[in-house]
């Protein structure tokens, strides 16, 4: 099967050339576009002050992040989460920017931008001239927001693992897909499992309806149609 990994970082601020840090890390494990219930999340010191615009979005503070592991203890950990697999982030160019400054403080080598799948690129060649941001798609897909007060990484890969699924075009039915007890332990977005039923119609119900159409259309086309087959029916004139 198909893994990915779906990213989302939070940063003491916009702009790595101005020394901002990563501060909240997390990667949800996918396979076929579906989450797995594995999941790598971790807070991180980053030596510095957080700009106050960046802690408004995000409501996490310095003061929080004391004690906290720094980058290096771990990037590990995270490359092997990552392993080789694709990467799927919203606005994907800015958490692989952070991450790249992050490796090279290590003398890692940065991410291949051939891993990566950038959500927002997706939204806008959908759905081109309207809003892409995260919060614009899940109201578009009935994606529930209600606890979104704040940007976190790990809510924002929650949510994020659902809108991805509504991109790539939905979940089909008759796939017969059940979430994992992995996932629902993890509170993660889980499939939901759809069949298909079929409808019988009576002949009682055949004449009814034949009936109610005779009040208003005159020789219906359709009616020359034998459906067993789909094709004309042999007396059709």
């Amino acid at each position: 099967m198909m893994r990915e990994i779906l990213l989302d970082t939070e940063t003491t601020g916009l702009e790595t050339a101005l020394g901002h840090r990563i501060i909240e890390v997390c990667c949800i494990e996918l396979r076929n576009h579906m989450p797995t219930g594995r999941h790598f999340h971790a807070f991180v010191d980053p030596g510095r002050d957080i700009d106050p615009d960046a802690e408004r979005v995000h409501g996490i503070s310095r003061a929080s992040l004391i004690g906290k592991p720094v980058f290096a203890d771990i990037a590990d950990a995270l490359l092997a989460f990552l392993g080789d697999d694709p990467i799927v982030a919203h606005n994907a160019p800015f958490d692989f920017g952070f991450l790249d400054a992050e490796f090279a403080r290590l003398s890692l080598p940065p991410l291949s931008r051939a891993r990566m799948v950038d959500t927002v690129a997706i939204a806008r060649k959908k759905y081109p001239g309207l809003p892409a941001s995260l919060d614009a798609l899940c109201r578009r897909f009935d994606i529930d927001l209600s606890q979104r007060t704040t940007h976190n990484a790990l809510l924002d890969c929650r949510l994020l693992a659902q809108v991805y699924v509504e991109l790539l075009g939905g979940r089909q039915p008759g796939l017969g897909l059940v979430a994992s007890r992995s996932s629902r332990a993890a509170g993660l977005a889980a499939p939901v499992a759809r069949t298909q039923r079929l409808v019988v119609v009576t002949e009682a119900e055949l004449e009814a309806h034949a009936a109610f159409l005779a009040r208003y259309v005159k020789d219906p086309f359709w009616s020359s149609i034998d459906h067993s087959n789909g094709e004309p029916a042999a007396n059709a004139g």
